[in-house]
């Protein structure tokens, strides 16, 4: 963990990322308490909801959000499908100067959201939200992922040699030049919330870590097929300590 850069302008401007792939049954409600608790806090914000294939009324409720919350801002990611690709497609819309990236099924709390964007403002390039330090928590998390969940980062953790234990959560937030610096995006899919902060801390940005806490989802499917990922995180792993101890500094921030 680096120090914040001092002197640091203030943030202008949030914005929330939020691939969404048939969650009709959550999507309005994550919105709407979004906006809602961003509004009372009065941060400037935009909320770029990324359909990415959905199959129900997912984009339908977007374009209705968006006549009651301009804030919203739905968009489609028209080429191939992937969570990592979704989320890509979303950096690619935003125009904020701060991006939190959060998931559609209202696991991620709104109020953790907040702190994100106060936390940047100190100074930080990006802030890790992890469920498992003092202060964070998770609720209904399955027994057997949970399992899995800690055997991964205990490995990446040791892999890098850092002090952060939730790298596969997606739930993070960076400065927009630090997602600029780490493309281009490699991880089709949810790999990619292992490429993002590995990037951010092997080229050399400054983060920090906050306690957040993750409620299970209490309406549609994960998307998250296990089986299907292991061999996807370790590749992105391994490409991350290659250029971690080989690439002479060539995508180190300047």
């Amino acid at each position: 963990m680096s120090l914040p850069p001092a002197g640091r302008e203030p943030l202008q401007m949030l914005s929330v990322v939020i691939p969404a792939r048939d969650e009709e049954g959550c999507i309005a409600a994550t919105v709407e308490h979004l906006h809602l608790e961003l509004r009372m806090q009065r941060i400037p914000h935009e909320i770029v909801v990324v359909d990415d294939g959905s199959t129900d009324s997912t984009w339908s409720l977007l374009e209705e959000i968006r006549t009651r919350i301009p804030e919203c801002r739905p968009t489609r990611n028209s080429g191939e499908h992937g969570f990592g690709r979704a989320i890509a497609h979303g950096f690619n819309q935003v125009t904020g100067d701060a991006v939190v990236v959060m998931m559609a099924d209202e696991s991620d709390d709104c109020r953790d959201v907040v702190r994100y964007w106060q936390i940047l403002n100190e100074g930080w390039d990006a802030v890790f939200g992890s469920r498992f330090v003092r202060g964070g928590g998770v609720i209904d998390y399955p027994r057997f992922k949970l399992l899995i969940n800690r055997t991964a980062n205990l490995f990446l953790r040791l892999m890098f040699r850092v002090a952060l234990n939730d790298f596969t959560n997606a739930f993070k937030a960076y400065r927009r030049t630090v997602i600029e610096g780490c493309r281009p995006f490699l991880s089709p899919h949810f790999n990619l919330t292992v490429e993002l902060p590995l990037k951010t801390i092997v080229r050399g940005y400054s983060w920090t870590v906050m306690p957040i806490t993750w409620r299970n989802r209490r309406a549609g499917e994960s998307k998250l097929k296990l089986k299907e990922m292991g061999s996807r995180y370790l590749f992105i792993a391994l490409y991350c300590w290659l250029e971690k101890y080989f690439s002479r500094g060539d995508y180190h921030v300047k």
